[in-house]
């Protein structure tokens, strides 16, 4: 019966998904003739819009041209007297306005023919030496001489004394400006300085010309014309505009009435030109005509490619869709067996996640770091026993909700509740490994924990975090135990190196009473070699007890004004310069200081100043030999952030590569010559405070030279700059320029 059945069900759904076809196949050749239909109407619509916007272009520009011609014209009828040198003031402007096409800009005189050797002597007097004024022949009843030129496109302006009324399109420019008082425009002409250019690259001209009246009695005085190539103004001026997507043609009347074409520019692409447009532009008293033709094909939306692609997709979209109903009318019993297989991988994943959140389980149960999990609200989800144990949180139901106290590594100051690692993590940032002591009042003994927290994205898309805990309590107290031994022995050294010390000047001393020449020779050698030796020696103890005293002593923490306390070390630091200065006589190399808006910190002050004093130091002493030393001390304040990002960056001889990291290490010397003295623990010491107050450090090369040493440290409660303003900091006697 039910073999019958489907067999009878095929034909209808043979059917059934030949008229889907068809009807998927009717669908999209009318979409894609509706489609074709709307792009035509978009490409005559963008045609439309690109030529209006190149007439538009075309004339500001046009009208910028001869707003410059008619400004220099009204500012040289308000000269008293035109000279050659208030010529030049006038124009200067002009190089800075990029007037494309502009070939020269010049002052035109109106000479009556017998005034030619007064008008001569009259404009060498004003500035335009040697000029020599060359009438035209055929008699003018007027003469229009070039006085003042200044060429505008880099080639040299031709010389002054032309005779432009023996150019008829000239002339006839400046007769209608004279006549009108306005603007006006030659018609098409090739300029006689383009004589020498190739054939090739002959350019029809234009002149723009306005007449220059006197402020005061309105006498006519002359005309500033401009000389305008038509090519290259079009070039620079509609190229851009236009997008190389349109064909434009510059036309203008010519001396006969007929029309010129100045300017054509190709677009880019080989279509045929089936859309026109054309426009009129007014310049001066004159009207242009630009003319615009495109390929329909080449402006955006126009292509053919779209109607194409829907119907290649229509039809197989209608295909696939017919496919897709002949299966689900004879495919049930497919779908039923799908289901079942389905249903049977689902159970098989089931279980296998079930293993492997075990074999996750026995893996967190069983290793001896402890892991905490967090969801966004900070509520733990995951709590192996390593991580209860360490906190002191017992094994019961309510285990993870016990409270422990969290300390700084000194044992006294509170753990600061903004630094903590979840907590930070939680905000999207991944801390490194931050130490933390933990207390609890039902265990005797304290531990430090090194915890390393990270930002969590779990399969449900909701962020959490996620912290590692390992326990250090005994490798801490292995260290403690070498530093306490180390701290005893520098400062039991420091003793009998002070008697030797002293024991070495009284000899020094006693040798130059009983030498009637002084010490010389070896013996002054051996002396110093040893005074030296002792000074290396007590410096490395320094080192070692401050070294030492960055690790142990209990931090006391207050808010630090750190503009001011930075103040405080350069003036330390500078203060030698300035006695050796004042003492003898000596010019030392004064190193150049400068300190941005810093803010106030929370930070153990002795801590932090020796932090600032090791970092400013270490730039002043590797500065470039010969060089002063020059420091940038600046500060960022992130939003939302409780950390203050400082930077101290110097010009001097910088790390070399692949040592940013170890100069951090103790007893580790970037630098062993080049008479760069030092023990190796200065950097180690700033590590060391900045990894106590919870911050970092690190260092990177400075652009354009030297090194740059960033450190970040908590803000203080007001979280705002210092008041202090940035100022820079030299020990010279005069500041000088960066």
């Amino acid at each position: 019966m039910r073999a019958g059945t489907a067999g009878d069900r095929a034909p209808f759904a043979l059917a059934l998904a030949l008229a889907v076809a068809l009807i998927g196949a009717v669908v999209t050749v009318g979409m894609a003739a509706l489609l074709a239909a709307s792009q035509a109407r978009g490409a005559h619509q963008e045609m439309d819009r690109r030529s209006e916007l190149v007439a538009a272009a075309a004339t500001a520009e046009t009208a910028r041209y001869t707003d410059t011609v008619q400004s220099l014209a009204v500012a040289a009828g308000a000269v008293p007297i035109l000279t050659a040198q208030r010529f030049a003031y006038l124009v200067s402007p002009l190089d800075r306005l990029n007037l494309a096409g502009a070939g020269v800009i010049t002052f035109v005189a109106a000479v009556p023919p017998g005034g030619v050797p007064a008008a001569e002597a009259t404009w060498r007097s004003r500035g335009a030496a040697g000029l020599h004024l060359a009438p035209a022949p055929g008699g003018s009843a007027e003469h229009a001489f070039t006085i003042f030129t200044r060429s505008l496109d880099g080639r040299p302006a031709p010389a002054p004394g032309a005779d432009v009324s023996s150019v008829t399109v000239a002339s006839a420019a400046l007769t209608a400006a004279r006549r009108t008082g306005e603007a006006a425009l030659s018609e098409a002409y090739r300029l006689r300085r383009d004589q020498d250019v190739p054939e090739s690259r002959r350019q029809l001209s234009f002149v723009l010309c306005a007449p220059v009246t006197d402020a005061v009695t309105g006498a006519f005085r002359g005309w500033i014309a401009m000389a305008l190539r038509g090519q290259d103004f079009a070039g620079a001026t509609l190229r851009q505009v236009s997008q190389n997507q349109l064909d434009v043609r510059l036309d203008a009347p010519g001396s006969g009435g007929e029309t010129v074409t100045v300017a054509s520019l190709r677009a880019t692409g080989d279509g045929h030109r089936d859309l026109a447009r054309t426009a009129a532009v007014a310049v001066a008293d004159r009207r242009w005509t630009l003319r615009f033709a495109a390929s329909a094909q080449s402006l955006p939306g126009g292509g053919p490619l779209l109607p194409i692609a829907v119907r290649i997709l229509g039809g197989i979209l209608s295909v696939l869709v017919a496919v897709l109903v002949h299966l689900l009318a004879t495919g049930r019993a497919r779908a039923r067996s799908a289901v079942l297989t389905a249903t049977a991988d689902l159970r098989t994943a089931e279980a296998e996640s079930r293993r492997q959140a075990g074999l996750l389980g026995a893996v967190l149960n069983s290793i001896s770091d402890g892991v905490r999990v967090v969801d966004p609200e900070g509520t733990f989800l995951i709590q192996n026993p390593a991580a209860r144990q360490m906190l002191g949180l017992g094994d019961g139901p309510d285990a993870a909700c016990g409270t422990f106290h969290a300390l700084l590594p000194d044992g006294v100051t509170p753990f600061p509740a903004a630094e903590l690692p979840l907590r930070r993590a939680l905000a999207g940032e991944r801390t490194e490994p931050v130490e933390m002591l933990v207390r609890d009042g039902g265990r005797t003994e304290d531990r430090i924990v090194s915890i390393r927290a990270r930002p969590l994205e779990s399969s449900a898309g909701r962020p959490g975090a996620v912290a590692v805990f390992h326990d250090v309590t005994e490798l801490r107290a292995q260290e403690a135990e070498l530093r306490a031994f180390a701290g005893v022995a520098a400062h039991d050294l420091k003793a009998p190196i002070a008697a030797v010390a002293g024991f070495a000047e009284l000899l020094t001393d006693e040798l130059h009473l009983r030498l009637p020449g002084g010490i010389s020779g070896d013996t002054a050698y051996y002396l110093d070699r040893m005074t030296c030796g002792l000074d290396r020696m007590q410096q490395l103890i320094d080192a070692l007890l401050t070294y030492a005293t960055a690790r142990d002593r209990a931090l006391q923490t207050e808010p630090v004004d750190l503009q001011e306390l930075t103040a405080a070390v350069v003036s330390e630091r500078t203060a030698h310069l300035r006695s050796t200065a004042a003492g003898d006589g000596e010019t030392p190399l004064f190193p150049d200081i400068y300190t941005g808006p810093l803010p106030v910190v929370l930070a153990d002050r002795a801590m932090l100043r020796q932090l600032v004093d090791n970092l400013i130091g270490n730039a002043i002493k590797y500065a470039v030999p010969g060089q002063p030393a020059r420091i940038d001390i600046s500060a960022h304040l992130r939003d939302g952030e409780s950390r203050a990002w400082i930077e101290i960056a110097d010009r001097g001889i910088g790390i070399p590569p692949g040592q940013h990291e170890a100069v951090f290490h103790s007893f580790h010397r970037a630098h062993t010559g080049g008479g760069y003295a030092g023990t190796g623990l200065g950097l180690a010491i700033c590590q060391r405070i900045a990894a106590r107050h919870g911050g970092t450090i690190g260092a990177t090369d400075n652009p354009g030279g030297g090194t740059r040493i960033h450190l970040t440290l908590p803000l203080g409660i007001s979280g705002e700059p210092a008041t202090t303003p940035a100022r820079r900091a030299t020990t010279a006697p005069t500041p000088k320029a960066r």
